[in-house]
């Protein structure tokens, strides 16, 4: 049974992979740590200790992973952070130059940051009202 998330891997070539490490750093405040040799380029950026986003080297020749028609629309939409200091995190993202959109759900009972990375892909970070 499933218990929870591990991680999540992105995957690119090795231009895009930096770009995208720098951006989870210094925008989102994940840690740059150890990862395994693989045998191929990347990062494992850490939250709380634990590696929850990995990147991954796309070869040249490699077609775009998880999709079985390269050309076909993917589902994914977005990845979510739990987050802390909703105002901080803010000033860092304009600081930076990252366009956000704010929302507080009272649903959820969250404030809600939603943007997106580099690469295009969908973030959402999540403070506790």
């Amino acid at each position: 049974m499933i218990t929870g998330l591990h991680h999540l891997n992105l995957r690119a070539p090795a231009p895009m992979l930096a770009v995208l490490r720098d951006f989870y750093r210094d925008a989102l405040g994940l840690e740059p740590g150890p990862r395994p040799n693989f045998g191929t380029s990347g990062y494992w950026l850490y939250a709380g200790g634990h590696p929850v986003l990995h990147l991954s080297e796309q070869a040249p020749h490699e077609p775009r992973r998880g999709a079985v028609d390269p050309a076909a629309p993917t589902t994914y939409d977005h990845t979510a952070f739990a987050g802390t200091d909703p105002e901080a995190t803010a000033a860092q993202l304009r600081q930076l130059g990252v366009a956000f959109h704010e929302s507080r759900s009272a649903v959820t009972g969250q404030h809600q940051f939603f943007l997106q990375d580099p690469a295009g892909n969908g973030v959402e970070i999540n403070f506790p009202f």
